[in-house]
């Protein structure tokens, strides 16, 4: 019987949220030694050198706040910060999961949206002190939206920083930028100002490698064609896209990893243009982590590339918007490829 994802109803303990914060699989071998700058892009090789030199500068500051005091207490060190700004797939994930992979333990790698998660889970108090033990934090995809988001973000950041946990993260906005165009309330500004303090901000510039020399987005399949194939398609499910939307409705985006766990292939039936902004964001979410997973992803309906409506493309999420169809864009054609 072929397998649904609205079958699923996966349940991820809170204490493990933390455990689980490591690079996606793809980025499991990676290294500075591993990126390959593009020579027409002077600013990757030196993006190569400061990543490299701030993982071992994040060493040094993890062993020196980790002494104690002759009266027992952890010396007050505070952490680094480093900021990868570029545009869609230069290999900012690449160097950050290469700090990463380059830091002592205890460490943690999340995107955005997975850290603002782990603190809702947890609870504020109980996250910084999870985290305060780390190295660094990697956060992928730094993105901020929303004000309260910024706010809480922010304060996280602050007190880790103050602990000696040094904090890496890639976006495709500078720090000083973030939330430009879209809230002008004083609070939001001056959180903005405050984030943009602790990073030393790096540029990558460069093409994305995602579409580099590939053909536009697949056409997609006909329903009758796509049933067939998710039959044949081992380890695979096969969803109605409305029912899908609805069953991600109901399953907080800490889940949304969890539910693809252990899947090869996902194929969706009659994807059409997605108006609403809540379920977007969801969408969104769901793309990140089949991405993080490799899981190619064949529908029927609308090409992926007219997922999202104009409108959403114009408004203020309309990174997150690109990053999606960037990456559902690349599982397709994965999929396409291996047909």
């Amino acid at each position: 019987m072929q397998e649904r994802l609205v079958d699923r109803h996966p349940e991820v303990p809170a204490d493990l949220l933390v455990a689980q914060m490591v690079p996606p699989p793809m980025f499991d071998e990676v290294s500075f030694a591993s990126y390959i700058p593009d020579p027409n892009e002077p600013s990757q090789a030196a993006a190569v050198a400061k990543a490299e030199q701030f993982a071992g500068q994040v060493g040094k500051i993890h062993k020196a706040a980790s002494k104690k005091s002759l009266f027992g207490k952890k010396k007050a060190v505070s952490g680094a910060g480093l900021y990868l700004d570029g545009g869609f797939g230069v290999g900012k994930t690449h160097l950050l999961a290469s700090i990463f992979h380059s830091s002592p333990a205890p460490k943690s790698f999340g995107t955005f949206g997975e850290v603002t998660n782990l603190v809702g889970a947890l609870g504020f108090n109980n996250a910084v002190e999870r985290l305060s033990a780390n190295s660094v934090l990697c956060i992928d995809e730094f993105e901020l939206d929303d004000p309260g988001d910024t706010m809480l973000v922010s304060r996280l950041l602050t007190e880790l920083s103050a602990r000696g946990v040094s904090i890496v993260a890639t976006s495709n906005t500078l720090p000083g930028q973030l939330g430009e165009g879209r809230f002008a309330a004083s609070d939001f500004l001056r959180e903005i100002k405050k984030l943009g303090s602790i990073f030393d901000p790096v540029r990558v510039d460069g093409p994305d490698y995602r579409h580099r020399d590939l053909p536009p987005a697949p056409e997609p399949t006909s329903n009758e064609l796509l049933v067939e194939r998710a039959a044949t398609t081992p380890g695979s499910t096969l969803d109605e896209f409305d029912v899908l939307l609805k069953h991600l409705s109901t399953l907080h985006p800490s889940k949304f990893g969890a539910l693809i766990h252990g899947v090869a292939s996902v194929f969706i039936s009659d994807v059409h243009t997605v108006t609403d902004q809540a379920v977007a964001l969801r969408v969104v979410v769901l793309a990140d982590r089949l991405y993080d997973a490799s899981i190619p992803v064949t529908v029927s309906g609308v090409k992926l590339d007219e997922i999202f409506s104009k409108e959403m493309l114009d408004g203020g999420y309309r990174k997150k918007y690109l990053r999606a169809i960037s990456r559902l864009l690349a599982l397709s054609r994965f999929e396409a490829a291996a047909a």
